[in-house]
């Protein structure tokens, strides 16, 4: 079960620290069966309730994850493990289309929007005591979520959008709630819902978002919470079209105790209309940050939700981080106002670029998904030997497993690195990779 390793403690933090310690330096493997709660307490002559205790500490912080009668075991991935950890070794001369960065040639200068931000600190410095949210970045962002079509509800900000997924599931759910999350999805959202001791459910993914059979499934099954990509899925680049938006809201609708997130990471950088599921529960929020379209250095996130959402997150912001830096919330602001992205433009960019390499991987037999944003997710049956044979032909791909928990393997093309000339060759090693081993299927 443990092998040599022998755990210790007397109090259950102390047992849960001693666990926690042996997982992270690796005395106990990933997978690993802990011994069951009167076993381990009669080893070490304690209390049962004391071992049950550390259990729920160790769970809590995602490092081991329970399944009742089957007992506990060290989480595949504990949470000071991410995904992103699953990569691969780029080698000189190699092009790396697997980070997921945006094209640079595509962010604005930064120059003016912060030159435009100390000047406004040298009249009006923030101080202690001071709104959360600049008055004229509220007011933009709420005209932007109107014209959208985003259901009316106060303002809030976060260092970025896994910082607001976060704090908005902490703010409604507790350790051991059921989640339902996209499957393939977004590593760091499938990294976070187990750190904050939630239990992630899979929902499959096709083009046009979210499987509408798998999130009724989820939910009847007692998920209290969907975390959803509205545009630019990663890593997919499903979209969620209107359809399949109305059919989502009917599933939702007769569930109004669900908490729903709706994460529009690449608003800026897509041309394709927004079709949230936000306003239909009770408890709902629908997330955008800066970091795609402008630069992933600016951490900032906007947010609007029901309002007993906002002000949760929002108070218990205050009382740890205060608030989001007014000279960046004013650098965003002149960015804005001075219309520093066009998003057809730059959503025109990344279009050309995905949609070209569909088409030629489509050309030669290879089935590929990418309807917006900057990723391109290729089916395939061996994941592994997938992305050694591309990095064997030039070519450093993402490696599915940072992106699935049950759906079948893949792996994910980022095109913010391609020029047009690269398509065709790029193609062309995917074909002779993933057609040696045969093409996956999607979901």
């Amino acid at each position: 079960m443990l092998g040599e390793y022998r755990i210790t403690g007397r109090g259950a933090s102390g047992i849960a620290a001693d666990i926690e310690r042996a997982v992270g330096e690796g005395a106990l493997k990933p997978g690993a069966a802990l011994p069951p709660l009167r076993e381990l307490a009669q080893e070490l002559d304690v209390n049962p309730n004391t071992v049950a205790a550390a259990y729920r500490l160790l769970r809590d912080r995602g490092v081991i994850e329970t399944a009742g009668r089957r007992g506990s075991r060290v989480r595949s991935r504990p949470a000071t493990t991410s995904r992103d950890q699953i990569r691969i070794e780029v080698p000189p001369g190699t092009r790396d289309i697997s980070n997921g960065n945006p094209d640079v040639s595509l962010l604005p200068p930064l120059d003016a929007a912060f030159a435009a931000a100390i000047a406004h600190n040298a009249v009006r410095p923030a101080l202690y005591g001071g709104p959360a949210v600049d008055a004229e970045l509220s007011e933009l962002a709420r005209a932007a979520f109107d014209r959208d079509g985003v259901p009316d509800g106060p303002i809030g900000l976060t260092s970025g959008s896994l910082d607001a997924i976060e704090r908005v599931l902490s703010a409604h759910l507790r350790p051991g709630d059921a989640v339902a999350v996209e499957d393939p999805g977004w590593g760091s959202v499938l990294d976070l819902v187990p750190a904050l001791g939630l239990r992630a459910v899979p929902v499959g993914v096709d083009d046009d978002g979210p499987v509408v059979a798998d999130v009724a499934r989820a939910l009847l099954a007692g998920a209290r919470a969907l975390v959803v990509t509205d545009r630019g899925q990663n890593p997919t680049g499903a979209v969620i079209s209107a359809d399949r938006a109305r059919e989502l809201r009917e599933v939702l609708a007769r569930h109004p105790e669900v908490l729903v997130v709706d994460d529009d990471h690449v608003h800026g950088l897509v041309d394709l209309p927004l079709h949230c599921l936000s306003g239909v529960t009770a408890h709902w929020a629908l997330v955008r940050s800066t970091a795609k379209a402008y630069g992933p250095d600016l951490r900032l996130a906007v947010f609007t939700g029901d309002r007993v959402t906002v002000d949760r997150v929002q108070g218990r912001y205050r009382l740890g981080a205060g608030w989001v830096s007014h000279l960046l919330q004013r650098a965003v602001v002149h960015l804005w106002e001075s219309g520093a992205v066009d998003p057809d433009v730059v959503g025109r960019s990344y279009g050309r670029r995905r949609d070209a390499l569909v088409l030629a991987l489509a050309e030669r037999g290879i089935t590929a998904h990418g309807r917006s944003g900057m990723n391109v997710w290729v089916p395939v049956t061996d994941e592994t030997g997938a992305v050694a044979g591309l990095l064997q032909a030039g070519w450093a791909a993402a490696p599915g497993a940072r992106f699935r928990l049950a759906s079948a393997p893949g792996v994910r093309l980022t095109v913010s690195a391609l020029a047009d000339a690269d398509i065709v060759p790029l193609a062309d090693a995917v074909a002779r990779v993933v057609g040696a081993s045969g093409g996956g299927r999607y979901g």
